[in-house]
């Protein structure tokens, strides 16, 4: 992702309606789990990372790009600049490794997924999200430097082979799926922008409806992954 967009998301992620509903998400999954050692991959601006700290983990926030890393130490967080494929911790070192949105921007996700793999300790856990559905390619993908799409028929074999079992494997914003489909074929750039605070309001209140209804099995935009390292 270009510093552009990198910089649009942490404008963003505050208070725009998608980041809000997938910290919940994150603090969900985490809900119930024993907060030990952390790794936030491929944080950007740290909002997921705060998350897990205020959670109680000893969690740091691991970035590629020199801007994201700025932003996060900006707002106070732990951060250290590295690469997915060659992650900075010993082996077997931590009890969880969070990836939400890192996977399609690797060429190499075989090796990143390996290096989930080999950090983890055993039995520890894998969160991943990623963008759902090559169908839904557009102009977005390109503008946030995605290199692909996945399929549940494609991701689940990806974590298995490097090591991963999955535990449960969920779609998410699947009720706004068609208005996502529609827009992103007519836009020519991402979908980061500022919108008014009703419509940003009204979308938050779709998607949070998701947590309960029986929704997950369908299609949706963005697959979520809970996986343990074997």
């Amino acid at each position: 992702m270009d510093r552009t967009e990198i910089r649009k998301l942490a404008e963003l992620e505050d208070a725009h309606w998608w980041y809000r509903e997938r910290r919940h998400l994150l603090a969900r999954q985490i809900h119930g789990m024993t907060p030990g050692r952390a790794v936030d991959v491929g944080a950007a601006a740290g909002g997921n990372t705060r998350v897990l700290l205020e959670h109680g983990w000893n969690s740091i926030a691991l970035e590629y790009s020199e801007d994201g890393a700025g932003l996060a130490r900006e707002r106070g967080l732990p951060v250290l600049r590295a690469d997915a494929l060659a992650l900075p911790f010993h082996d077997a070192s931590l009890d969880l490794v969070v990836a939400y949105d890192v996977l399609e921007h690797i060429s190499d996700d075989d090796g990143a997924v390996q290096e989930f793999h080999r950090v983890l300790r055993p039995g520890a856990t894998a969160l991943i999200a990623v963008p759902a559905d090559p169908r839904l390619w557009s102009a977005h993908d390109v503008a946030v430097g995605h290199v692909r799409r996945y399929t549940r028929e494609t991701l689940v074999p990806l974590l298995e082979r490097n090591g991963l079992d999955v535990d449960t494997i969920e779609s998410w914003n699947v009720l706004l799926r068609p208005v996502v489909k529609w827009h992103r074929r007519k836009s020519t750039g991402s979908d980061q922008e500022r919108m008014s605070p009703v419509l940003n309001s009204a979308l938050r209140a779709v998607v949070a409806a998701e947590r309960y209804l029986p929704v997950k099995s369908w299609p949706g935009v963005s697959l979520l992954v809970r996986a343990r390292r074997r």
